[in-house]
């Protein structure tokens, strides 16, 4: 419904979603999922602009799978990508496929521009009949302690909605945000980023990746141009940012300063053709808090990072999928979830509590990373110019010591994240032994649940709750709720029990029958089982 000259409306939609790229795209498809009903607005009217992230980590595709878009994601990325590191005049080879990480389905590093990973889920929410309304600037949001209300400004005119909740996935400069009134911690990087589209002359067809570190920073060549074969990102002291949206493409590279990149690394490729370039000036910031009553950030409107092992797009999809169960759990909860024991107010906190503590972790990682790659002090451009190259020869070592790969990766890409110290983390009566500790993530594993061995994310690949029940356990308490799905792993002897929340994280256990933390825990998220009638 649409409200001319000021006119109060109504409607039916309990999470309005602000931004549509991958962070806003990903939360309205998990709180969909979940029952709720959503909608998202976005400011820009055309769908594309040029992709910033390149990468997805193992933990992203993870937390995706149960929404049903894996499949098509990797049929559009590179999930065995070849990378050629230059140091200096030595070329060391490696292969980002198969790292040794044997508890996840996606055991490697996939290439994926961040333009491809919107369509696929942009497709997924029109299948499901979620649209989204672009050409739509979020004018004002305000929480009125039982509700928000925001106001819309679209070519049809301004349209007032009140809603239950709204999300702020839009960006640094996020409107959201500054509705709420929730402070923002800065800091501009001394180094910018420059990306360009370009076709190379002296470039074979089918090269891989190529990664250059020299005194100035660091070169990647990626073949995964939107508008010709490479994309060219390098890291390089900043031309002035002042003024100027961080994070957010600026002013082109002229040519001659692109082809000058390219020589210092030692290249011989000449520039045939430059399809698209811009300076992108960096900060780093992280917000005071991710919620303020019905008001709540998400992805790059709550924190921001360098590029710096690749953590903006697939920080933001993964705080999507916490925030968007807890969000439909609300929603539907709301109605009659008091009779249970259910507090919202108890759910809806944990997303700060989990996600604003991982994304503090985050930011000292690729701040340290980035001074290292792209700082142009002394010392980080004596390590690569110099160090580096003399290191060389030990690189295929290292990275032969597949164990070590595998144990950097699961820290780059959140599989080492836990919530333990959530709210929602609960240890039951005798605790269980021998499984992920509540907050912890659930790992892969093969399972069998009756008959021959399955993968264990493969069977939870749905969305809702999963409670796993060890061969012997008893039976738990029944439930009306849907979204509460019981599994009894035949090959895992014990009386235990592991309840595991929709974006993968144990949320319960216990060594065996405990009827009463079980539904305590259920109460805790708004899935209990429903009263007893009494007459």
């Amino acid at each position: 419904m649409v409200a001319h000259s000021g006119r109060d409306v109504t409607t039916a939609v309990d999470v309005l979603v602000v931004g549509a790229g991958t962070t806003g795209l990903a939360l309205a498809l998990q709180t969909h999922a979940h029952g709720a009903r959503v909608r998202v607005v976005e400011r820009r009217p055309e769908p594309f602009r040029p992709s910033r992230a390149l990468i997805l980590h193992p933990r992203t595709l993870e937390v995706l799978r149960p929404l049903g878009v894996t499949d098509a994601l990797l049929e559009l990325s590179d999930t065995a990508p070849g990378v050629r590191l230059h140091l200096g005049s030595r070329v060391v080879e490696t292969g980002l496929a198969d790292l040794a990480l044997p508890d996840t389905a996606f055991p490697h590093l996939t290439l994926m521009r961040q333009t491809d990973v919107e369509t696929v889920l942009a497709r997924a929410l029109t299948d499901r009949g979620v649209t989204v309304e672009r050409g739509t600037e979020l004018l004002t949001a305000r929480d009125d302690g039982d509700g928000a209300h925001a106001v819309l400004r679209s070519r049809h005119g301004v349209e007032k909605i009140r809603c239950p909740f709204v999300v702020g996935c839009d960006g640094p400069a996020s409107a959201v945000r500054a509705c709420a009134g929730i402070e923002w911690h800065d800091r501009p990087y001394a180094e910018e980023v420059v990306l360009a589209d370009l076709d190379l002359g002296g470039m074979p067809p089918g090269a891989d990746a190529q990664v250059f570190a020299g005194r100035q920073g660091l070169l990647f060549l990626f073949p995964l141009g939107e508008q010709a074969t490479w994309r060219l990102l390098a890291t390089r002291a900043s031309a002035g940012g002042a003024g100027r949206d961080f994070g957010q493409p600026g002013p082109a590279v002229p040519e001659a300063e692109l082809q000058r990149l390219l020589n210092d690394t030692g290249m011989t490729a000449r520039i045939e053709r430059l399809a698209w370039s811009a300076r992108v000036p960096l900060q780093c910031g992280l917000a005071r808090r991710f919620r303020r009553g019905r008001l709540f950030l998400a992805g790059d409107a709550a924190h921001n990072y360098s590029p710096a092992t690749g953590q903006g797009m697939n920080a933001g999809i993964q705080d999507a999928v916490n925030l968007g169960w807890k969000l439909g759990f609300a929603a539907s909860g709301s109605e009659g979830g008091s009779a249970n024991g259910f507090d919202a107010e108890v759910l809806l906190d944990s997303y700060d509590r989990e996600r604003r503590a991982a994304a503090h972790r985050r930011l000292l990682l690729t701040h340290t990373a980035f001074w290292a790659e792209a700082s142009t002090g002394r010392l980080p451009s004596w390590l690569r110019a110099v160090a580096a190259p003399r290191a060389a020869p030990a690189v295929p070592v290292l990275l032969g010591r597949r164990r070590l790969v595998a144990e950097a990766v699961r820290v780059i890409s959140q599989l080492r994240v836990n919530y333990r110290h959530s709210p929602l983390s609960v240890e039951g009566t005798p605790p269980l032994r021998g499984a992920p500790r509540p907050g912890d993530r659930l790992p892969d594993a093969a399972v069998s649940v009756g008959g021959p061995a399955q993968r264990l994310h493969g069977l939870l690949a749905r969305p809702g709750v999963h409670l796993l029940l060890q061969r012997d356990a008893a039976p738990p308490p029944d439930t009306a709720d849907p979204r509460v799905t019981v599994l009894r792993l035949s090959n895992s002897p014990g009386r235990g029990l592991v309840a595991v929340r929709p974006d993968g994280h144990v949320g319960f256990r216990c060594g065996a029958a405990d009827p009463a933390g079980l539904t305590g825990w259920l109460s805790l998220i708004g899935a209990a089982p429903p009263p007893p009638v009494r007459p």
